[in-house]
């Protein structure tokens, strides 16, 4: 799976999506492309699920460009924790 080598910062501010990206949605080589269809964070386990099927779909011989990298820390605390705890 894809990760940052090392971030300045364990944990960053979560922001604020405020759309689709526009650079980089144009197909620039190749013959096939996924795009998002929504705006969203995209994490690098589903970056690995999708690169996952198109191997199987292309099977041999096939090139696959992943031109996305998942940089910014996506946490989530677990079910039946509470609120705080920082």
């Amino acid at each position: 799976m894809l990760q940052p080598k090392r971030t300045k910062y364990r944990k960053t501010h979560r922001g604020r999506l405020k759309g689709k990206a526009v650079r980089g949605s144009t197909l620039a080589f190749g013959d096939f492309a996924i795009k998002a269809t929504t705006r969203g964070f995209i994490t690098s386990r589903q970056i690995e699920a999708a690169r996952r099927a198109m191997v199987r779909f292309v099977k041999r011989g096939g090139k696959i460009w992943i031109r996305i990298f998942p940089d910014k820390p996506y946490t989530a605390k677990p079910l039946e924790v509470p609120m705080g705890g920082g």
